[in-house]
């Protein structure tokens, strides 16, 4: 018996050595518990973060997509615009030779106008001289006339007298 009881102490003292212990590894598994309730809660939130994330992921791809779109015209906008700089240029240099061949030409056309002037003046200086020596032919053709026939009465007198 004294056996039986040392094999109880030692089961007792065993009972309350695995109780201890039970009571240590329920306190250990409650605080794992716990810290996988909490690492759940943190898996679900970096999910819930992810998930964000991936949809601004897309947003900014989309967004940087649209830039790139825009980056090419942009682009293609600078070239269309250097084209047409140079074209501006170019017309405004015909524009600005245009401009000073019409001066030339004006300045041209006024000398010329001055010369006609001068030329329509001296035609009608000449055309009144010649109406003039016209006016004085007729005179004189009309006293040649007069004297002509002046002379022939004369010499038919003559003739009659002879």
């Amino acid at each position: 018996m004294d056996q039986i009881r040392k094999k109880l102490d030692t089961l007792r003292l065993e009972n309350e050595t695995a109780a201890g212990e039970i009571d240590t590894l329920k306190s250990k598994v409650k605080e794992l518990e716990q810290d996988n309730l909490a690492k759940e809660q943190d898996i679900k939130s970096l999910t819930h973060k992810n998930g964000v994330l991936e949809k601004d992921y897309e947003t900014l791809e989309s967004k940087m997509s649209g830039y790139k779109d825009e980056g090419a015209q942009g682009a293609q906008l600078k070239a269309e615009n250097e084209n047409l700089t140079r074209k501006v240029q170019m017309l405004e240099e015909e524009a600005e030779e245009a401009d000073r061949n019409l001066r030339e030409t004006n300045e041209k056309l006024r000398q010329t106008d001055v010369k006609a002037g001068h030329f329509e003046r001296k035609v009608q200086a000449l055309e009144s001289s010649r109406d003039q020596w016209e006016q004085k032919y007729e005179d004189m053709s009309k006293k040649y006339a007069d004297t002509k026939k002046e002379l022939d009465d004369f010499a038919a007198e003559l003739h009659n007298v002879a």
